[in-house]
């Protein structure tokens, strides 16, 4: 009589995979209420499943505590961007001749240089004070307020630009 084959440590991903993913993913959808969002949380909880395959002993609990933390982590990622925006609004209303934020504004941060972006994404989307991004970045409080303003003014630029393009 032959005995049955085990399965395999990647038989066994497969089949929890098949099993948990759609739920998960549409419990996350439910959470954060957009498609993408929830397939990129509930496919890194299984990521990080994987890394720890072994070490779990409970892999459905492992994965809704895992995808629950980075909901959480997505959610206060858009809180900080809501306040972003809110505080580039108010100081762009509070100085003479700007355009109002566009909610394209993470795209075109995104596309700032790296020594303009940083300073940027750490004072305004991290809510740091000067001092900190100074020490953080290991350049002077001048010159990171010089970079905040330079990258305020491209800001600026690509916003007026895309007002005129849809206009």
């Amino acid at each position: 009589m032959k005995r049955p084959r085990a399965r395999s440590r990647d038989e066994a991903a497969s089949e929890l995979f098949a099993a948990l993913y759609p739920r998960l993913a549409g419990w996350c959808r439910h959470l954060v209420d957009d498609d993408e969002t929830a397939h990129e949380i509930a496919s890194e909880a299984f990521t990080r499943l994987w890394a720890r395959w072994t070490s779990v002993e409970e892999p459905r609990g492992f994965l809704y505590v895992t995808a629950a933390n980075l909901v959480r982590d997505h959610w206060r990622k858009l809180e900080r961007e809501r306040k972003a925006v809110r505080r580039a609004t108010t100081e762009a209303a509070v100085r003479p001749h700007t355009e109002p934020a566009d909610p394209s504004v993470r795209l075109i941060v995104q596309s700032l240089p790296q020594r303009l972006r940083v300073p940027i994404l750490l004072h305004y989307y991290a809510d740091m004070p000067i001092r900190e991004v100074s020490a953080l970045t290991g350049r002077k409080e001048g010159t990171v307020k010089a970079d905040l303003h330079a990258a305020r003014e491209l800001l600026r630029a690509h916003l007026r630009r895309s007002l005129d393009h849809t206009l």
